[in-house]
């Protein structure tokens, strides 16, 4: 050991350099380049599939025809599971975390946080249990940029949701007829999610305001239908 911290001590400046860059390369510190760029991207299709234990979600880049492009984010949901906990990672293989929310109680009902991969706050939403009675409501924050309302369009479709989650045994199954929420601040829209009609579960989500950070309208999105049934 004596000898071991000599050499170190009395070591050259180069070797010192030398050692500690190898330090460094041995222990790379993740770093947002290598999360994909969403930022950039204004239109996404989420996609979920079900098996006997988890829900999985795929969020792809919607190409000019609607389609599903480059996929950007994966997440996954255990159904058995306590709900309001999701965790969004940037490619399949589920190592490097894009976003995560997890629910909390708050004055208003219920409070998602939505967190980087360092668990730092971003952004957040919770639905608004007062204007929700006949017209689903919820308001997604984003500090020092947007306060967004997101609300039901059509009242016919809000008011079938509304009756279905009082007919026994329903209230357990997913809503399956389509539909569509408007996000605006102060009447100007600025976001939609559309869910589609057919045989699998599929969204899109159009961002019209640039500043809208898009791993927290993604979040959002998979929070419409992860906690549908709650």
């Amino acid at each position: 050991m004596d000898s071991t911290c000599t050499e170190s001590s009395t070591g050259t400046g180069a070797e010192k350099d030398k050692a500690a860059a190898d330090l460094t390369k041995a222990t790379p510190a993740p770093t947002a380049a290598a999360a994909p760029d969403i930022q950039s991207h204004d239109t996404f299709v989420i996609r979920k599939t079900l098996s006997l234990t988890a829900g999985e979600y795929v969020v792809s880049v919607a190409r000019p025809d609607g389609s599903e492009g480059e996929p950007v984010a994966y997440a996954r949901e255990k159904r058995l599971s306590l709900r309001g906990q999701v965790t969004v990672y940037t490619d399949a293989s589920r190592k490097s975390v894009l976003a995560a929310f997890k629910g909390r109680d708050h004055e208003v009902g219920y409070m998602y946080d939505v967190r980087d991969a360092s668990g730092q706050p971003f952004g957040s939403f919770y639905e608004d249990a007062g204007a929700s009675f006949l017209r689903r409501t919820w308001q997604v924050r984003q500090p020092g940029t947007m306060k967004l309302t997101g609300r039901e369009r059509s009242r016919v479709v809000a008011f079938v949701r509304f009756v279905w989650e009082f007919v026994p045994y329903l209230e357990y199954v997913p809503f399956i007829w389509p539909y569509r929420f408007q996000y605006t601040e102060s009447g100007k829209p600025l976001m939609t999610v559309t869910k589609k009609l057919g045989l699998h579960t599929r969204y899109v989500l159009e961002i019209l305001a640039p500043d809208i950070d898009r791993r927290l309208a993604i979040a959002h999105t998979l929070a419409l239908d992860a906690l549908e049934v709650d």
